[in-house]
């Protein structure tokens, strides 16, 4: 039984009640956060208080800020990672199951002039685990855990494919990091997406969907049954999250993903 998610600014509605009002109508699950930078969700703690003691369901946030825990200036690799704590802090008490966040976004990009980053792939590698160990011990202490999105080569240049956060969560040997995988993303990186999802599933905490032109799914080419068909063969029990651009009526777009998935999983195998 899939589970579909909806970040919350896509939905209509003036508040997260109003908003979960419509997304349970349409078939969600569960509402996804975003978590801005200057610890703005940690200022949300009373208004997100009162949205799950009316009943919404609040699982993950994805981070939405301008630098992350592998830039290349100390001082903003130190802001992110007590962002992303306070994120998986806030997560934590509302009783969610963890915080999504790419190594970088949009700071270098090895297919774009200069080419070469400032930063030897050596010293990137001892950022990164730097920074995943610290917030997924973090994560562990609050019970719950840090997924790590490998985003496009034009958007980072360090983490792309599950392959590679894979090898990065082996090396720092914590249950508490896990793969956050962007159907998106790997529309563009991995040579066989549902095989990709197969082989690296042991990994995957936390999955975002959106098509291959990143408007809502059913608009492009992803192969949705066979993603379904992975996914359920790696037994993945967590949320499809839907993290894109919309096409058409927004409330119409949104409204319809949920029953276009679960019309995906049931064509699966057929």
């Amino acid at each position: 039984m899939i589970r579909v998610a909806c970040q919350e600014q896509l939905l209509p509605g003036a508040d997260l009640v109003e908003k979960w009002e419509f997304a349970t109508a349409a078939g969600y699950a569960a509402i996804e956060l975003r978590g801005k930078g200057e610890l703005a969700l940690e200022k949300r703690l009373p208004e997100l208080r009162g949205a799950a003691a009316a009943g919404v369901v609040m699982r993950t946030v994805c981070v939405d800020m301008l630098h992350f825990f592998g830039a290349f200036a100390p001082d903003l690799r130190a802001d992110a990672i007590r962002q992303m704590r306070s994120q998986l802090s806030v997560i934590a008490e509302l009783g969610g199951t963890g915080a999504m966040t790419p190594a970088s976004y949009g700071m270098f990009s090895r297919r774009l002039p200069p080419f070469e980053p400032p930063r030897s792939e050596s010293e990137d590698r001892e950022v990164l685990l730097t920074g995943l160990a610290e917030l997924g011990e973090h994560a562990a202490r609050e019970g719950v855990t840090l997924f790590l999105e490998p985003l496009n080569r034009y958007e980072d240049h360090m983490v792309n494919r599950l392959e590679q956060a894979a090898n990065l969560i082996d090396e720092i040997g914590l249950s508490s990091v896990r793969i956050g995988a962007d159907t998106y993303h790997m529309n563009i990186e991995e040579d066989d997406p549902a095989d990709s999802l197969v082989r690296w599933g042991s990994y995957i905490g936390h999955v975002q969907v959106s098509d291959s032109n990143r408007f809502q799914p059913g608009t492009g080419h992803v192969g949705w049954t066979a993603v379904m068909t992975a996914l359920t063969a790696i037994g993945y029990a967590g949320d499809l999250a839907l993290e894109c651009r919309l096409r058409g009526d927004p409330a119409e777009a949104v409204a319809a993903v949920p029953a276009f998935l679960h019309d995906a999983a049931r064509q699966r195998g057929s």
